[in-house]
């Protein structure tokens, strides 16, 4: 969770008005200052650990140290993603690097594997996982470019790990947002133009908030979703379902 505005928070938010009790994670200092009056006084919680996804060994040490105060849990949230500003506008080609690609997808992708690799002896049975996807894995949006393919990268993860993690009970799922005003995507270019295009276009006619977004996670954390497993939900107004120009006639 990076701030109020993100969609852990709002995931955060649900899970605590289910009466779930929350871990949290920080990347660094600087984050930690910023969220740890949150988590305590809004979510009650005393649990807030380092990770830094970019080192496999941060993922490793993060659930050693949440044994010191679960040995076991019911899932977890990843919502985490990034990439060189640099990829998020113009042509996909025009920027791409190898060491860009690799980071949008170590940090992006792979973090995800590594978590549910090294956290699923902790897991109880019947438990969940949860990512955060864009519809840009499956269709081309302009400047989204390095991360369509690294979110497309996910899905495909979604569904090897559910397969991989059935067998125990535990069920793993994405969810594809709409488009949403946060920290990260403000570094999208354009990106306030792709949001009123989406409003204008999705059955709805509504913009999705990060509350939105946390009903549908607390669905899939909770029993009620105990038969869905290696899918991607999308919460986005059924802005998936429309061509690219609505027919007005």
């Amino acid at each position: 969770m990076m701030n109020k505005y993100s969609i852990a928070y709002g995931i955060a938010c649900a899970m605590h008005r289910e009466k779930a009790e929350l871990a949290f994670t920080y990347q660094n200092e600087k984050v930690k200052k910023r969220i740890e009056n949150i988590v305590k006084k809004e979510f009650n919680s005393n649990i807030m650990l380092p990770c830094d996804v970019n080192e496999t060994r941060s993922i490793y040490d993060l659930f050693q140290q949440l044994k010191k105060s679960w040995q076991t849990f019911d899932g977890f949230l990843h919502s985490i993603a990034h990439a060189n500003p640099k990829n998020l506008s113009g042509s996909y080609l025009d920027s791409l690097t190898q060491e860009d690609f690799i980071h949008a997808q170590k940090i992006s992708t792979y973090s995800f594997s590594a978590m549910s690799k090294l956290s699923k002896s902790m897991i109880n049975a019947g438990g969940s996982i949860v990512t955060i996807t864009y519809i840009g894995s499956s269709r081309v949006v302009p400047n989204y470019n390095i991360m369509g393919v690294a979110k497309a990268a996910l899905e495909a993860s979604v569904r090897y790990i559910a397969y991989s993690l059935g067998n125990q009970n535990i069920r793993v799922n994405a969810i594809s947002a709409a488009p949403i005003k946060t920290l990260s995507s403000s570094g999208i270019k354009n990106f306030k133009k792709m949001l009123k295009n989406y409003g204008d276009i999705n059955p709805l006619k509504k913009i999705i908030d990060i509350h939105d977004i946390g009903n549908v996670a607390a669905f899939l954390f909770s029993n009620l979703s105990s038969v869905i497993t290696g899918e991607t939900i999308h919460a986005d107004g059924g802005f998936h379902i429309m061509s690219a120009i609505e027919n007005k006639n």
